[in-house]
């Protein structure tokens, strides 16, 4: 088998979208694919996440938010950019070193919904239920494209 895809999924602060996504990718794809996350601005992760999260048996409680311009510094190598923000925000994100292919998946930002935390569990769910979803898309898009 060839070497694993490498995928860097980016958003604003890391915090929520891009963290699904990693580890969706990860969990579907990760026979086929090295993936990363990364922030514009990097921020904490939303707790409400976190906790969604484990309901797919993920734990990153604890996980640090990156900066997408630590990994461009250090030269990494992407053959997919995945934004999962709005368009500003993926206009405002650097091309890597030999990126192949730049996508975009926008979807709400979690951070965005207010109320208690019960209230933004059951807000933001949908949400993670759209990203788990294109997440499971691609990853069958892409077996199919190497078989």
């Amino acid at each position: 088998m060839s070497a694993k895809a490498r995928i860097l999924v980016i958003c604003i602060h890391n915090s929520s979208r891009s963290q699904m996504a990693e580890e969706y990718l990860r969990l579907f794809g990760g026979d086929l694919f090295e993936v990363e996350s990364a922030g514009l601005e990097p921020g904490n992760l939303n707790p409400v996440v976190v906790e969604l999260l484990k309901d797919d048996g993920i734990e990153i409680e604890g996980k640090a938010t990156r900066s997408v311009f630590d990994l461009h510094r250090q030269g990494r190598a992407y053959d997919y950019v995945i934004a999962v923000c709005d368009p500003e925000a993926k206009e405002r994100c650097p091309i890597f070193p030999a990126e192949k292919q730049r996508l975009h998946w926008p979807f709400p930002d979690p951070s965005a919904v207010k109320g208690s935390f019960e209230q933004r569990l059951v807000a933001v769910r949908p949400i993670q239920q759209e990203i788990r979803d294109k997440v499971l898309d691609f990853v069958q898009e892409y077996r199919d494209s190497q078989s």
